[in-house]
């Protein structure tokens, strides 16, 4: 049943499939309006809104490119002419193989374009759309990655955006208060990725202290708390079960059976 008394928009980027629908989902669920953003994937952002507005939610399908400021830009003045905007989830990001040694210059300038600048920007646009005393609690929130507390050198770039992403977190919170509050959202290994099988994914989606897979919907909950809790802004959640608390050396889809071997060593 969608909530009587709808709350603000809220755009998720990325939206259309893996965890992005799971957050499109669940603040859907929470009566919010949801904008689905997607560049590639029209006939996943499409299914999931039309299956949610025929549950009676408020949920829209757009299109952009927010990998360039003129993509971004129109893509918050078509939200907003729409309804107000409380909430953007950055969730879209870029995710290429290299390492320190091997990296492309122009590969890891798009990664640093998709996974930093387009959130940071998205969210200043959506501070810049506020109207003194229009009473609309705003936030911005950037999905990171469990890795950025539990470094390894695998998915350089990738790894070097995220990094750069957490350390802003605080920063744009302050840059942006009191029309913004910013935060991230951290999680664990959610989905098959890379060059990985599902036979390694189900290892490695065990390998945390809670032995068990993370469920993205924790992951989505995770938002909608964020961005309805109007007194938490600057800091990042991880929700990983705890994976960010085991040390690796690589990525854990290359080390997982090795370290299941040790867990379990008598």
């Amino acid at each position: 049943m969608a909530e009587s008394t709808p709350r603000p928009g809220v755009l998720v980027t990325g939206g259309g499939q893996r965890l992005g629908a799971a957050v499109c989902d669940a603040f859907a669920r929470a009566g919010w309006t949801v904008w689905c953003q997607y560049r590639a994937s029209r006939a996943q952002a499409e299914a999931l809104c039309a299956r949610l507005r025929d549950e009676g939610h408020r949920t829209t399908a757009i299109e952009a490119d927010i990998a360039s400021e003129e993509g971004r830009r129109a893509l918050i003045a078509k939200v907003t002419a729409d309804g107000p905007l409380g909430c953007i989830v950055n969730n879209a990001s870029a995710f290429e193989p290299d390492t320190g040694l091997d990296f492309d210059a122009d590969a890891a300038l798009r990664q640093l374009g998709v996974n930093l600048v387009a959130p940071l920007s998205l969210a200043r646009l959506l501070a810049k759309s506020a109207a003194p005393g229009d009473g609309i609690d705003r936030s911005a929130i950037h999905i990171l990655d469990q890795k950025v507390y539990n470094l390894n050198p695998d998915y350089f770039s990738y790894t070097v955006s995220k990094l750069a992403l957490e350390r802003a977190v605080a920063l744009q919170a302050q840059s942006l208060a009191p029309a913004v509050r910013v935060c991230g959202v951290a999680p664990g290994i959610l989905y098959t990725s890379g060059p990985q099988n599902q036979a390694n994914f189900e290892k490695a989606s065990r390998a945390n202290l809670l032995r068990r897979p993370i469920d993205a919907a924790d992951v989505a909950r995770a938002c909608v708390f964020l961005a309805g809790t109007p007194s938490v802004t600057g800091t990042t959640l991880c929700v990983d079960n705890g994976q960010h608390l085991v040390p690796l050396a690589r990525d854990i889809m290359f080390v997982v059976d090795e370290l299941l071997k040790k867990d379990s060593t008598p």
